[in-house]
């Protein structure tokens, strides 16, 4: 029994994997037509990673759920969590900003030849990642909730890009994910909400009850309603709100606390 939630949490690496594969095998073409002139395209093998993504972020869920259901979290449990993550939610993220930045300087003319270190950046995602999961498993206040945001939700927040490129009918999305100037300022800002010591909650209930509760449940209902209404775009979204929310919640818990005599 010890054993099965480790079980999980190699199906998680195995996930992230096989995301990185559909994402090395993405070759970059440029086409034209009469009516588009020229344009850009890549097989679809991009958003298929995203979907692995998403697979490996529900086998995590589920280590952690059933380590605590046979009682077997274990330290090695614990540190192979943290493997896996790095390459589903750190790598193979950091590989889809590689290739949207191909994409973006494929539109610049020569761009398709871009030299490698402008496209660096984007494994700075990696990087950081990996230093924010060896943090998490030396820091004892991490218990209940978490200091910087966590990596998966960054590798959430990458692995919605591709479905939205594809199935997000407005221009304005599309040319914002192929801005390299955006791609530069997102590797920064979530390299650096990972890093950071910013107080992120931790969507785990020990209870209940509502008003311990208030901002997760808040998170979930406007999650609902934004995938209803906005589809993949929801997951940017829920993202921005829930950091916002966390940091409510923080300020709000030192409120109530009681200054030390």
């Amino acid at each position: 029994m010890k054993h099965i939630p480790n079980l999980f949490t190699l199906l998680n690496l195995l996930f992230g994997c096989m995301a990185i594969i559909c994402i090395l095998q993405n070759g970059i073409t440029i086409l034209y037509s009469a009516d588009q002139g020229q344009y850009i395209d890549i097989p679809e093998r991009l958003w298929q990673a995203s979907l692995f993504i998403g697979l490996a972020a529900i086998v995590d869920f589920l280590d952690g759920f059933v380590a605590r259901l046979f009682k077997a979290s274990s330290e090695m449990g614990k540190q192979l969590d943290s493997l896996a993550d790095l390459v589903s939610f750190g790598v193979a993220p950091a590989l889809i900003i590689y290739q949207f930045l191909r994409l973006s300087y494929a539109k610049e003319d020569a761009g398709i030849d871009a030299s490698w270190w402008v496209l660096i950046p984007a494994l700075f995602i990696a990087i950081a990642a990996a230093y924010r999961l060896a943090k998490f498993n030396l820091d004892t206040r991490q218990q209940y909730g978490f200091r910087g945001v966590p990596v998966p939700a960054v590798g959430l927040l990458i692995a919605s890009f591709p479905l939205i490129y594809w199935n997000f009918n407005m221009g304005w999305a599309t040319d914002l994910l192929l801005n390299k100037w955006f791609l530069y300022g997102l590797v920064v800002m979530v390299c650096w909400l990972m890093v950071s010591d910013l107080p992120m909650m931790a969507l785990k209930f020990t209870s209940l009850g509502v008003k311990e509760n208030i901002y997760k449940y808040l998170l979930i209902i406007i999650a609902l309603v934004a995938a209803r209404l906005f589809h993949w775009v929801a997951v940017p979204i829920v993202f921005i709100l829930y950091i916002i929310l966390s940091l409510v919640a923080a300020a709000s818990q030192r409120k109530t606390v009681p200054p030390a005599l």
